[in-house]
């Protein structure tokens, strides 16, 4: 059984690098992940020794070469931490029985390993290997038994292999053993054909892993392969700070920091790689560009389906809006403005359109109206948005059901694809799509696939936000091209101007400084001024643990949502994590420390990625319902559903009582916490400033720099996303 890891259990002890011994007893073996942990005789020690590591197979009686750390465990004592763990079967006559008496050894249980190992003693392993016919004489051993022993031993063997090839190279056991995992007995085959395949295939192995075996192989620096893997990691690099593609000369410069060659070569191994299937070139504003071949081409098919989509007219009947919005203001009680009217009747006469606008502009109640007409007509509508929490609020907003996109495309974990594609089309007659600045190329491209080619569009969405996480900036891209209706709401309704929420972030769209209301009134928005950022850390953790909950009644877990521009420094979210997690969960009963954070219930925590499997995508967010030990897994509840990580698979998940502005796109928290230091000024920019003010729904509160703040407010959009899609659309525009 995996015990509990509990906070300030592990001190440093005495520094060692290395331990050998033989193992007594596996105390717990994870088979997928490898973790283990283990009881080692060790000759530096008389009392049998704990080890914690990582391996892909083990068992008792084997001997152990391991290097890594003494830690002190505050209930088990001494404990050693091994960063690698070496194997090899055992010699004496009691170990040879207690190993094949394991569950390693398929077909052996305790009786039968000791008639083994008394007709062959301390050559048992000799006969397995080279006589395996003789095992027969043994009682109770038949072919069929002799067989699966046999099998049973060279699988053995293989994985021995596979981990002492690997570290041999640099790698250490926990990496190794995700290799293992992922090709099995191929893994050698695998890196000494392309290393490079494992930054590719294994999370959590990157293009510098892959690139230091690949050199321990014997790979020269300025060999082909190299040179072309170094060419591709950059682009996808490229691609996954927004760009579908990368102007020639700045791929040269990305490839060359990573590989340390001359600019040459590379612009070489670039006319390589163009002959192959994966990179294909094209043109951005006159300059050529190098493209990732899926991503060209899912940009290429957006396009191509979009202009499709604006020629013909929407699939309901005529509707006189002169007539409709009267009879909608009638039922909702609520008076339209002239260019909430105006905007209705544009989407009433398109088959494809764009409803944008910021906040309190009445977005909301001209998507409501809009659909009580169309649904009077018994028109067929979908609704959609990229994240759990906005289909959520576009439900509460509407009375429809929304749903996420992966939950309206159907994720099918095994093929990693969608079911709903165009051979099975979705059924609607108009799909609406919330938050659209969120959706990248890939996604958009997998949704269009979906869309009956006789139904319409409109994508709702603030154009001025911050645009997708991943490639692409399809909503800015689809309104620069002017080849669709766009119906742009800027009127800020008096109700929402009465909050300095809604009023600061029109001022920080149009660059001007955000102003707090004066202190003898109540106020939805404050700023904190701070000179220093240590000191600005120490305050933050006492606005969002002390005082938002003294002076608002908000519960600093549930409630409040520290939004920072940058993972590292001292108030990135790393750090502000830790900072938080120490306050606001001190001493949880139980807990699990895996992948440098810890997990405990009643801890907040976001997924990093699409699982698809478990159905949980990059940026939901979480709290940790318990601790499941008999599993070995941690319990966390996403709206409600609860969903289990073994401890092996905790590295897509981190705390989240902060987190990055990015990360937040398409969610609305009842307070928002923002750090802005002059330490993010690579990040600073308004539209990421806007962004975060606009999540919060009832308070924001700035701290930092004034200067700080007047760099986001003066710093325009951030860096130029290289796309091509706008292009396209506006070709025959």
């Amino acid at each position: 059984m995996n015990r509990m890891i509990r906070p300030g259990d592990l001190k440093p002890h005495e520094p060692q690098n290395r331990l050998a011994g033989t193992i007594e007893r596996v105390t717990f073996h994870n088979a997928e992940t490898g973790f283990c942990v283990l009881k080692v005789h060790a000759s530096c020690k008389r009392d049998l020794v704990p080890v914690v590591g990582h391996a892909p197979a083990i068992a008792a009686g084997e001997w152990i070469v391991a290097t890594g750390q003494w830690f002190t465990d505050r209930q088990h004592g001494l404990q050693f931490r091994a960063d690698t763990l070496a194997l090899t079967p055992p010699t004496g006559l009691a170990g040879i029985e207690r190993y094949l008496a394991s569950a390693q050894m398929r077909g052996i249980g305790p009786a039968m390993a000791k008639r083994i190992v008394a007709l062959f003693g301390e050559a048992t392993f000799t006969i397995i290997e080279a006589e395996p016919d003789r095992l027969t004489e043994v009682e109770g051993i038949g072919r069929k038994r002799a067989a699966r022993i046999v099998r049973g031993w060279a699988e053995q063997r293989a994985v021995r292999e596979i981990m002492i090839f690997l570290h041999a190279h640099g790698v250490g056991t926990a990496r190794a053993v995700r290799i293992f995992r992922t090709y099995g007995h191929q893994s050698i085959t695998v890196m000494r054909q392309d290393p490079y395949r494992l930054a590719r295939d294994i999370r959590g192995i990157g293009f510098r892993t892959a690139d230091a075996i690949a050199l321990r192989l014997g790979l020269g620096r300025e060999a082909p392969e190299r040179l072309r893997a170094g060419v591709t990691f950059a682009l996808q690099k490229a691609t996954d700070e927004g760009h579908c593609g990368l102007p020639t000369e700045r791929l040269v410069g990305l490839a060359q920091k990573l590989l340390d060659v001359a600019p040459d070569l590379i612009r070489v191994a670039i006319a390589l790689e163009l002959r192959g299937a994966d990179v294909v070139a094209d043109s951005i504003d006159g300059q050529t560009c190098l493209f990732l071949k899926g991503l060209h081409g899912a940009e290429r098919a957006i396009a191509d389906r979009l202009i499709n989509r604006t020629y013909g007219a929407p699939p309901w009947p005529a509707i006189d809006a002169a007539r409709a919005l009267p009879w909608v203001e009638a039922r909702t009680g609520r008076t339209l403005s002239p260019t909430q009217g105006a905007a209705i009747a544009a989407i009433l006469a398109a088959k494809i359109c764009v409803l944008t606008g910021g906040p309190g502009v009445g977005k909301t109640s001209t998507l409501d109206s809009l659909l009580r007409i169309l649904t009077a007509k018994n028109v067929r509508v979908l609704l959609a948005a990229p994240t759990g929490r906005a289909a959520k609020r576009m439900s509460e907003q509407t009375g429809l059901e929304a749903r996420t996109i992966h939950r309206l495309l159907e994720v099918d974990p095994k093929q990693g694809g969608f079911a709903r594609n165009a051979d099975r089309p979705l059924a609607c007659d108009l799909l609406v799509l919330d938050e659209c600045s969120m959706i990248d190329v890939p996604l958009m491209n997998a949704l269009l696939k979906a869309v009956p080619d006789a139904a319409a569009l409109l994508f709702v969405g603030d154009v001025d936000q911050l645009p997708s996480v991943g490639p692409g900036q399809v909503l800015a891209d689809l309104i620069a091209s002017q080849r669709v209706p766009v119906a742009r709401l800027t009127e800020v309704f008096r109700q929402a101007a009465t909050s300095r929420i809604v009023v600061n972030a029109h001022r920080i769209n149009r660059g001007l400084m955000p102003e707090p209301a004066d202190g003898a009134e109540p106020s939805d928005f404050h700023v904190i001024e701070v000179d220093d950022p240590e000191i600005g850390l120490a305050r933050l953790v006492e606005v969002v643990t002390r005082r938002i909950p003294a002076r608002f009644g908000l519960d600093p877990i549930r409630d409040v949502q520290v939004l920072t521009p940058m993972l590292r420094g001292t108030l990135g979210s790393r750090n502000l994590n830790h900072a938080l997690q120490a306050v606001l969960n001190p001493n949880p009963a139980e807990a699990v420390e895996r992948f440098g954070w810890r997990f405990a219930p009643g801890d907040r925590v976001m997924e990093t990625r699409n699982d698809y499997d478990r159905e949980v995508f990059n940026g939901d967010l979480g709290l940790v319902a318990r601790i499941d030990a008999e599993e070995d897994s941690v319990i966390v509840s996403f709206e409600g559903r609860e969903v289990a990580y073994p401890y092996g698979e905790l590295d897509t998940l981190v705390p989240a009582f902060a987190t990055t502005i990015h990360k937040s796109q398409g969610s609305e928290y009842p307070a928002v916490v923002i750090p802005v230091v002059t330490q993010h000024a690579s990040m600073l920019a308004r539209n990421l400033l806007y962004t975060g003010v606009t999540r919060g729904r009832q308070l924001v509160v700035l701290i930092g720099q004034r200067q700080a703040i007047r760099m986001a407010v003066r710093g325009g959009s951030q860096r130029r996303r290289w796309t091509k899609l706008q292009e396209w659309l506006a070709e025959t525009a």
